[in-house]
């Protein structure tokens, strides 16, 4: 099999790609504006890598949608910091770029895999949430965080007509907050525009304050991201054909926890590792208001958490790593990968 991945070098797709080339006989060509993640694997025989933007190289993504068996866009802005501050950079990176990539899998009749998002859920008020029966409910336009909500659903709805209708064959998949190794960059997290995760790590390495915003209750259901390439990989073999046309949560529904818990589990491992336990300081913990953090156009998601049922039967797949062992990981790669960062 051969298989497109656009965002080779992002968090998903350096992941997927090593697992790819350590356990199948695929080949995988990818692009991305960097390489800095993707380690040795650009040596691998299987691996076809080019440094380009997919704003830019249509015509090298045209050929190769048409020549592989499977295309998975995973470019995309996916911080709430850049929903708020750059919407229409947002819209026309997540949508305008990606629907041109599904277009030319429709004119050739390819196999779409797409990374919807856990965020088109928005303020559903299920306590769980189901792929084919909750609602998709976003707050009003002036908040501009929705923006990256919106795009990704209606994305999602395109390549649903276009699938149902034979034009192409799709699945959807909804990551629900992965986290691991190399998540995002030091130097992201120095602009305050990485994941609530390695933020938080970052302002503990960095002795900066961890900001709790509107009081950090908002809860989240955090996945090891060796357990989210597990249930991609079964995507992507699709045995029997399970996964046509179909949208599949992948999250880990036990690893529930408020963004408050969050950041009183990381702090307490920081100050267990081995190279911190007798700092002479650690960050504390404070509050800020969210419009006050992220601006006027922000709201808050107050309950994200994933029903995994489909995941389990079509994919027989079951998330394994326990949250104070995900986030354990996900600190000390971090905190490795930027040893001398600072």
């Amino acid at each position: 099999m051969k298989i497109l991945i656009l965002g080779v070098n992002g968090f998903i797709g350096h992941h997927l790609t090593k697992r790819v080339l350590a356990e199948t006989d695929w080949v995988v060509f990818g692009m991305d504006i960097a390489d800095d993640r993707l380690g040795d694997i650009v040596n691998n025989a299987r691996f076809h890598f080019l440094e380009g933007d997919i704003s830019i190289n249509k015509e090298w993504i045209e050929y190769h949608v048409k020549k592989c068996d499977v295309i998975l866009p995973l470019v995309a802005i996916a911080t709430p910091k850049l929903y708020v501050e750059d919407p229409i950079g947002v819209y026309n990176l997540d949508f305008e770029m990606n629907i041109d990539i599904i277009k030319q899998c429709v004119k050739y009749h390819k196999r779409v895999v797409f990374p919807s998002s856990s965020e088109v859920y928005g303020m559903c008020t299920d306590q769980v949430f189901k792929e084919d029966e909750s609602f998709l409910v976003v707050g009003p336009i002036q908040k501009e965080r929705w923006i990256y909500s919106c795009c990704k659903q209606l994305l999602d709805r395109v390549i649903y007509a276009y699938g149902t209708r034979g034009h192409i064959q799709f699945t959807l998949f909804r990551p629900f907050n992965w986290i691991g190794p190399r998540l995002d960059s030091l130097f992201a997290a120095k602009e305050g525009s990485s994941r609530v995760v390695t933020q938080f790590i970052a302002d503990l390495l960095m002795k900066h304050p961890i900001v709790l915003v509107d009081g950090g209750h908002q809860k989240r259901c955090f996945t090891f991201v060796d357990d989210g390439i597990d249930a991609l990989m079964k995507i992507l073999e699709n045995k029997d054909d399970v996964c046509r046309n179909e949208i599949i949560n992948i999250g880990n529904p036990r690893n529930q926890c408020s963004v408050r818990e969050l950041a009183d589990i990381l702090k307490k491992i920081f100050m267990e590792h081995p190279k911190h336990r007798h700092d002479q300081e650690y960050s504390e913990i404070i509050e800020s208001s969210s419009e006050s953090y992220y601006g006027k156009g922000y709201q808050d998601i107050y309950s994200r958490k994933p029903n995994i049922e489909k995941a389990r039967t079509l994919l027989n797949w079951e998330p394994q790593r326990g949250l104070d062992d995900a986030l354990k990981m996900t600190l000390h790669s971090f905190l490795e990968e930027n040893r001398i960062a600072l």
